[in-house]
C-alpha cells in the first residue's frame, strides 16, 4: 500500500498531539471565521482515537452554528449524546446556542427543557433566540421563569429584550426594559447603551435616544456609538439631524467606517436630501468606502429614493461586481419612477448577465405595472411568477392582487384572492381597497364583515380601506359603525388619515357643521389633507362662511401649494362673489403660489409617455392638435344635428 505524502495538520508539534493541543487550534479556526477547518480538525482527532474534552465541544459547536448547518449540528449532538460530557452544563449551553443560530428554535427550547441545571448563559440563549424570533409571549413567559428560579439577568439578557422591543416598535416596553438595566445596574456598559439608542429611535423616541447617548462616558463613546445615534436618524429619515451628529463625530476625532456611510445615506429618502446625499457620497470615496458593495447598493438605492436616477445609474454602470442585490435596487428606482419600460430592460439585463431575480425584484416590478397602469406587463409578471415558482409567495400574491385593482381588472383581483390558500390580513386589506378603488363599495364591505366573522383582527390600514369605501359611496352609518369599531372594539387610536375620511364622508352628505365639530374635538392636530377635505366638500354644497375658515388653516399650513387658493375661488365664483376671486387671486400672486398643469399618462407599444396640457414638445405636435381641432369640430356637428332632430 502506498505510504501517504499528505501533511498532517500538527506537523508543527514536536509532542505527541493532545486533546489540549487540538482544542486551541479549534478555537483559533473559529475565531478567525474557518469553521470548515475547525470541523476538519475535529475529523483528525476522531481519527486518532484522540477523545474530545468538556472544552472540545463548545468550540465544535460554535464552528456549526457560524455555519448555520443542522446536519453537521446534528452529526455533533450525536457525538456528544456518546460521551462522557452529555450532560455537562456548558456543552448543553453550547448545543442550546447551536441549535438556535441554525433556525431551530423548537430543537433548542426542547433541549433546553429538558437540561437538569441551567445557567445564565443558557437562559440567555433561549431568551435572545425566541426574541430575535419576535415571539414576544414567549420571551416574557421564559423570562418571568427565569426570575422565579431566581437567575439574575444580566447585560446580554438586556440586550436580547431590547433587540426584541426594537423589532415590534413598543415604546412602553422599552421604558420596561431601560428601567430593568437601570435597576441591575448595567446602565454604564457602553454595547447596551448603544443597543438602547438605535431601539428608542426605531420606537419612534429620538429624544430619548439622544439622552442615552448623551449619558454615556466621554471615555467610553467609540465609532459604535455614533452609529447607533446616526442609526436612529436614518430610521426616521431625519437627514439633517444624522448630518448633523456626524459633523459632531468628525470634531471629536473619530473617523467613520463604512456602518457609518451606510446609515448616512440611508437617512437620505427624499428629494430634498439629494444634495446631502451627494455629499457623503464624496466623503464615502474620501475615506475608502467606495470599493465596499453595501455602500454602492445603498448608494444606488439612496439616489433612487431622492428621484435621481441618472446619478444612480452612473453609480450602477460604474460598477465591476454587481451582485443581484444592485440590479434589484436599480429596477425599483425605475419602477418607482413609472419607467417601466427601462425596468423591464434592466429586467431581462439581469437574467442574461447571470443573475436570477428573486421575489424582491418581482415585487418592484408588480408595484411598477400597478402604478402605471400596465395591465399587460402586470399579466406576463403574474406568468413570470407561476413559471419560476413565485406565485406561491404570499407578498407576491398581494402585490398582484394590488396591481390587478389599480389596472381596472378586478375580476383577475379577485380570482387570485380566492385561489390563494393562504390569506394574511394585508390580503384582506389589498381586496377590500381593490374593490372601493373599482367603485365596488358594498363589495368592500361584505370582504370586511367577513373577514371579521373569520376572526381575523384587522388593523389601521384595513379600517383606513373601509373608510375609504363608506366615503365614496356616500355610506354615513356604516362609516360611523367601521370607526367606532376601530376605537372602541379593536382600541385602535384613529389617525389623521381615518379623521380625513370621516370628515370627508360627512362633508359630502352636506353634514358641514357636524364634519367641522369632528375635526375641532379630535385629539391630534388636524394636518392640510383633513381641512382640504372638509374644504372640497364646502365647494359642492357652496359654504362659503366654513370654506373660509378651512382655506385659512390650509394658507397657513401650505402657503405654496395651489389647491386650496383655486378651490376656494371657485366657492366664490359659484356665489357670484368676484370680490372674493380677486382677492384670492391678489393672495395667490403676494404669496407666489404657481398652478402646475395637469399631467396624463399614456402607454404606446408597452412604453409610458407623461404628457400636460396643450404639451407642444412633441415633433409632430401641430398635425396632432390639427386632428384633433378636426375630430372637436366633427363632434359639435354631431351634437348640433342631434338638436335639431330632437326639435323637429
Amino acid at each position: 500500500m502506498k505510504k501517504s505524502t499528505a501533511t498532517p495538520i500538527f506537523n508543527r508539534f514536536s509532542n505527541p498531539w493532545t486533546v489540549v493541543h487540538f482544542n486551541s487550534s479549534i478555537r483559533e479556526a473559529v475565531d478567525q471565521n474557518q469553521s470548515h477547518k475547525a470541523l476538519a480538525l475535529f475529523r483528525q482527532m476522531k481519527g486518532i482515537d484522540l477523545e474530545p474534552n468538556n472544552l472540545t465541544f463548545p468550540f465544535i459547536a460554535k464552528a456549526c452554528a457560524k455555519l448555520s448547518n443542522l446536519k453537521y449540528s446534528q452529526i455533533i449532538h450525536t457525538h456528544i449524546a456518546k460521551s462522557p460530557f452529555q450532560s455537562d452544563i456548558y456543552v448543553q449551553t453550547a448545543l442550546v446556542d447551536m441549535y438556535i443560530k441554525c433556525n431551530h428554535i423548537d430543537y433548542a427550547y426542547d433541549l433546553f427543557e429538558s437540561m437538569p441545571r441551567k445557567d445564565l448563559a443558557g437562559w440567555n440563549a433561549m431568551l435572545v433566540g425566541f426574541a430575535q424570533m419576535g415571539f414576544l409571549d414567549r420571551v416574557s413567559k421564559l423570562f418571568n421563569q427565569m426570575r422565579f428560579e431566581g437567575v439574575q439577568p444580566d447585560s446580554v439578557t438586556v440586550v436580547g429584550l431590547t433587540q426584541l422591543v426594537a423589532a415590534i416598535k413598543d415604546l412602553k416596553l422599552m421604558n420596561a426594559v431601560h428601567s430593568l438595566g437601570m435597576i441591575i445596574g448595567i446602565e454604564a456598559d457602553v454595547s447596551v447603551a448603544n443597543t438602547w439608542i438605535v431601539a428608542y429611535a426605531k420606537c419612534g423616541d429620538m429624544e430619548s435616544a439622544e439622552m442615552i447617548f448623551q449619558g454615556i462616558v466621554l471615555a467610553f463613546v467609540t465609532v459604535v456609538s455614533w452609529n447607533s445615534l446616526i442609526t436612529g436618524c436614518a430610521h426616521l429619515e431625519e437627514s439633517f439631524k444624522a448630518i448633523k451628529f456626524y459633523n459632531r463625530m468628525l470634531c471629536d476625532g473619530f473617523r467613520p467606517d463604512v456602518s457609518t456611510i451606510l446609515n448616512l445615506l440611508s437617512s437620505f429618502g427624499r428629494l430634498k436630501g439629494l444634495y446631502q446625499g451627494k455629499l457623503i457620497h464624496c466623503h464615502g470615496i474620501q475615506v475608502g468606502c467606495e470599493v465596499d458593495i453595501s455602500v454602492l447598493n445603498t448608494l444606488i438605492s439612496m439616489y433612487c429614493k431622492c428621484g435621481d436616477t441618472n446619478s444612480a445609474r452612473s453609480v450602477f454602470d460604474r460598477m465591476v461586481d454587481r451582485t443581484s442585490v444592485s440590479w434589484t435596487a436599480m429596477i425599483g428606482g425605475y419602477a418607482d419612477k413609472g419607467d417601466l419600460s427601462e425596468a423591464l430592460t434592466l429586467f431581462h439585463s439581469m437574467e442574461a448577465a447571470g443573475k436570477k431575480p428573486d421575489k424582491v425584484t418581482v415585487l418592484y416590478l408588480i408595484l411598477g405595472c400597478g402604478q402605471t397602469g400596465a395591465l399587460d406587463t402586470g399579466r406576463w409578471i403574474d406568468n413570470y411568477t407561476i413559471s419560476n415558482g413565485l406565485k406561491n409567495n404570499v407578498l407576491i400574491c398581494n402585490a398582484l392582487i394590488d396591481m390587478y385593482s389599480k389596472c381596472g381588472s378586478i375580476r383577475d383581483a379577485w380570482e387570485l384572492f380566492h385561489s390563494m390558500h393562504e390569506k394574511t390580513i394585508v390580503s384582506w386589506t389589498t381586496m377590500i381597497a381593490g374593490s372601493a378603488l373599482n367603485g365596488e363599495f358594498k363589495e368592500a364591505l361584505d370582504h370586511f364583515f367577513t373577514m371579521l366573522e373569520l376572526g381575523l383582527k384587522p388593523n389601521h390600514v384595513t379600517f383606513l380601506a373601509v373608510l375609504q369605501a363608506c366615503t365614496h359611496a356616500g355610506f354615513l352609518e356604516e362609516g360611523w359603525e367601521c370607526f367606532n369599531l376601530m376605537s372602541k372594539v379593536y382600541r385602535i387610536n384613529p389617525g389623521l388619515d381615518h379623521y380625513s375620511c370621516m370628515t370627508d364622508l360627512l362633508g359630502r352628505r352636506g353634514k358641514l357643521k357636524e364634519a367641522l365639530e369632528v375635526i375641532q374635538t379630535m385629539p391630534i392636530k388636524p394636518d392640510a389633507g383633513i381641512w382640504s377635505a372638509l374644504l372640497s366638500a364646502c365647494k359642492i354644497h357652496n359654504n362659503i362662511e366654513i370654506g373660509r375658515y378651512a382655506a385659512c388653516h390650509l394658507f397657513e399650513l401650505e402657503p405654496q401649494a395651489a389647491a386650496p387658493y383655486v378651490e376656494m375661488a371657485n366657492i366664490y365664483a359659484s356665489a357670484g362673489r368676484w370680490d372674493g376671486v380677486a382677492a384670492i387671486r391678489t393672495l395667490m400672486r403676494g404669496n407666489q403660489v404657481t398652478k402646475s398643469p395637469g399631467k396624463s399618462l399614456v402607454q404606446v407599444n408597452g412604453k409610458s409617455h407623461t404628457f400636460t396640457v396643450e404639451d407642444g414638445c412633441h415633433p409632430e405636435g401641430f398635425q396632432i392638435y390639427e386632428v384633433l381641432d378636426g375630430l372637436v369640430l366633427l363632434l359639435k356637428q354631431e351634437l348640433d344635428s342631434s338638436d335639431l332632430g330632437e326639435l323637429s
